[in-house]
């Protein structure tokens, strides 16, 4: 099979997780996390797979292994979250990690023998600190419209004095109606922090929900432990009290999780406060507003605040120095924590004047954010052993890079009809069950 070893097999899967659906900007860092978490035998594997799920007689034929041997090597990789597995028409499906969501959140929610979490916190805390945040800056570029995450406002803090209508996918009770299987598990920012004795907070570190599909993984792969729908709601509303900010999957139908998070730990809020890439996160529909006349200045909204986006000032420098809660719009998330903590209730979300529409599914959010980091070709031509494949996907994707393309299909406009297009060749495919995802 021609295995490659040392450096450059991990240079060479460095490469293979950059062209999933979150960059991965190489450095040394990167190497060492890569060289500590895979063996050079599972590397080889994940190197060779598809890029997409697959099942495993299409991974024999992509990797050339043997069935048994690569079923045991899948299983490992499964069990250390390198590798993601979803049971789908009588049969598991994998498909390689990326780093976010992936191989961080999976390394640190790892329970059970032979796991250091304190070195590889260390790790994964250098990478993403690593060349003046540049994880953050790709990830996470001016004019980005697509991501991961979305704010979560918390609910009761929304002023539905005005009619204002709260969709479903805008409150965190009812995103879990829909399911059956729900797990929480350790909250990998915050668990990465406590190792490097970075955690501020007194919050638990098992707090991380997931649901569906999603939970599945987790439970049979001991990352999480399956929780009644009793025990996920109870979850919910002690964060609410706890003033954490709800960041959830950047979908309106079956999402996979909600992180509870708080700012001296979240790694996603970090890069909103740290390196200033404000659009690593999608905010709500909402944003805040202040009732002046309320106002007394307290500053307990600027205090919880997670991105600092309110502070006081002289309410009339001319004639009193009483201060006043202000807002810095551009950057509100609209998460409704400053709202929890404002007991006069001075402080509620408002409509912003452009409703935040995430994508629908997991699927149209794959593609979205794919076409906008530069690796759709990736998920339409996803055999990394094919030559055929190879030229196809240099010239797809050089033409799906130019600026006007990318505007285009980025659109409003184009946006829904390229999507619909994407949808019919997966059912042309066979692959119609992704849309469902």
């Amino acid at each position: 099979m021609g295995h490659q070893n040392g450096k450059d097999i991990y240079r060479e899967l460095g490469r293979k997780i950059d062209n999933l659906t979150v960059r991965v900007p190489w450095n040394n860092a990167c190497y060492e996390i890569l060289k500590e978490l895979y063996s050079t035998e599972e590397a080889d594997v994940v190197i060779r797979m598809p890029y997409s799920l697959s099942n495993l007689d299409r991974i024999v034929m992509t990797t050339k292994y043997e069935k048994e041997k690569l079923h045991r090597i899948l299983d490992g990789l499964c069990s250390k979250g390198l590798v993601v597995d979803i049971f789908l028409n009588d049969e598991y499906l994998y498909m390689p990690s990326p780093l976010i969501i992936g191989i961080f959140e999976f390394t640190m929610m790892r329970t059970g023998e032979n796991i250091d979490s304190k070195k590889w916190a260390r790790l994964l805390s250098r990478y993403f600190l690593s060349d003046d945040g540049a994880f953050y800056s790709e990830n996470a570029k001016k004019g980005d419209k697509i991501s991961l995450f979305r704010a979560l406002p918390h609910e009761g803090t929304i002023d539905e004095s005005n009619y204002i209508e709260v969709l479903d996918y805008e409150r965190a009770g009812m995103l879990i109606e829909g399911f059956d299987k729900f797990s929480i598990g350790i909250c990998s920012c915050r668990h990465e922090k406590f190792h490097i004795d970075e955690k501020g907070c007194e919050t638990p570190l098992e707090t991380c929900s997931s649901f569906g599909f999603a939970a599945d993984y987790l439970i049979r792969n001991n990352m999480a432990k399956e929780v009644a729908k009793s025990e996920m709601i109870e979850n919910i509303h002690r964060s609410k009290e706890s003033g954490l900010v709800f960041i959830a999957d950047n979908v309106r139908k079956n999402i996979t999780f909600i992180c509870h998070c708080c700012s001296c730990c979240c790694n996603i809020l970090m890069g909103i406060n740290r390196f200033g890439c404000n659009n690593i996160l999608i905010t709500s529909s909402y944003i805040a507003n202040i009732n002046e006349e309320l106002c007394s200045g307290c500053g307990k909204c600027s205090e919880a605040c997670p991105i600092n986006a309110i502070e006081l000032v002289l309410d009339d420098p001319s004639e009193s120095k009483k201060k006043m809660a202000q807002i810095d719009t551009s950057i509100c998330i609209g998460c409704g924590v400053c709202c929890l903590s404002c007991k006069k209730e001075a402080l509620k979300l408002v409509n912003r004047k452009k409703r935040i529409i995430p994508p629908e599914t997991t699927f149209e959010r794959t593609i979205l954010q794919c076409l906008e980091k530069g690796t759709l070709q990736n998920q339409l031509l996803d055999n990394p052993e094919s030559r055929t494949q190879d030229f196809m996907r240099i010239l797809i994707g050089a033409f799906l890079q130019l600026p006007p393309v990318k505007r285009a299909l980025m659109s409003d406009v184009l946006r829904s009809t390229f999507l619909r297009t994407m949808k019919m060749g997966a059912k042309l495919q066979g692959k119609g069950w992704v849309l469902e995802l």
